[in-house]
């Protein structure tokens, strides 16, 4: 029998190692400043890239000669693309709002999607692909970076194991100095400025890290209440959306306190969690420090990637679409949780627009 689970857990790895063909994937949009990933990928085995939609010619020349991509593979027209090319899942770069466009237009041809955080603008637009998805049977996937950071998977097993207590508070902390001051492309500046493009400033940019995260570590249990307070610290910059943002979760229990800016003097993304007994400080992706007894001193623990964790969302699209890997319930990419994020944050919009407190249904 111990045999035979060595066997298993052996075919299991070298199926994730090696897939057994590339992908086909396609790019839906490129104005989403992360869209350079793919492009990074030369050496991956893992999916193939078969087409970009981009209505933007000169946007789609700048690519393609930077990249030196065959121009054959650019498309004016989704739809177009999707047709010739058949692709077994689509990346959407474009405009967080284009994302539901991206899927009634994928869905129907049995093609998974991949989006970039936040998975919409509203949470009639996420209950639309939610419907899509289910209808038929496809995944759709959002991807953030702390998903895949070791720290935060670290800090999520302690609590399994009960080595903090009862989650008590979680402080997210995440974003930079802002859009234009980091040097976004003009493309995206235009996107992440927009308030319908975008849905807000800061408050989604950054505020749907935390909103993530902390569905995740309450096992998808949705906040009592949400209160948020936005401003424009930098309205000569940031004139349509807020630059700010401070969002408060209210569990039965615990209680989360997300600070989303475009004003932090350099970038971050780090989390603290404290239950009963201890707290755990995810300082950075691969550094955490904790302490689990009042009489315990503070340890910093170093972590590396370990083949249960995805380094590379492409790697993780990959092993989904060719079923090395399973979306559960309380997966940080998969909808039920990303369902929630976007109702967080139109409850912290209406918060920080009305001046009060929104408590969920």
């Amino acid at each position: 029998m111990r045999a035979f689970n060595l066997i298993i857990f052996t075919l299991l790895i070298s199926s994730r190692a090696f897939p057994q063909e590339p992908v086909k994937v396609a790019v839906a949009g490129l104005t989403h400043g992360h869209v350079d990933w793919i492009f990074n990928r030369e050496n991956a085995k893992d999916i193939l890239l078969v087409g970009i939609y981009e209505p933007n010619k000169a946007l789609s020349k700048k690519y393609a000669e930077r990249y030196k991509l065959n121009p054959n593979i650019f498309f004016t027209d989704l739809e177009d693309m999707l047709e010739k090319v058949k692709p077994e899942a689509v990346t959407a770069f474009g405009a967080t709002n284009e994302h539901i466009e991206v899927v009634r237009k994928s869905a129907p041809r049995g093609i998974h999607v991949m989006v970039e955080k936040p998975l919409a603008t509203n949470l009639k637009d996420a209950k639309d692909i939610q419907r899509l998805a289910a209808k038929h049977k496809i995944h759709v996937l959002t991807n953030y970076e702390t998903s895949w950071y070791p720290s935060n998977r670290e800090v999520k097993t302690m609590l399994e194991d009960g080595k903090l207590g009862e989650i008590k508070k979680v402080i997210v902390n995440d974003g930079h100095e802002g859009p234009k001051e980091i040097g976004v492309s003009d493309e995206f500046l235009e996107i992440l400025t927009d308030p319908v493009k975008n849905g807000a400033g800061a408050l989604m940019d950054f505020g749907c890290y935390g909103a993530n995260l902390m569905t995740w570590l309450m096992e998808g249990e949705k906040p009592q209440s949400v209160t948020a307070v936005i401003n424009q610290n930098k309205p000569g910059i940031y004139s349509k959306v807020d630059d700010e943002a401070t969002i408060i979760l209210q569990y039965p229990k615990s209680q989360c306190i997300i600070q989303a800016s475009w004003n932090w003097p350099f970038s971050r993304k780090d989390m603290e969690v404290y239950g009963v007994t201890g707290y755990a400080v995810a300082k950075d992706a691969t550094t955490l420090k904790y302490r689990v007894a009042a009489n315990s001193p503070e340890e910093t623990k170093k972590l590396n990637y370990s083949g249960e964790i995805y380094e590379d969302p492409f790697n993780f699209l990959a092993a989904i679409v060719r079923g090395n890997e399973e979306i559960e319930v309380n997966n940080l990419y998969g909808l039920p949780i990303n369902i929630t994020v976007v109702e967080i944050l139109e409850a912290a919009k209406k918060s920080a627009a009305q001046g009060k407190t929104i408590y969920l249904e």
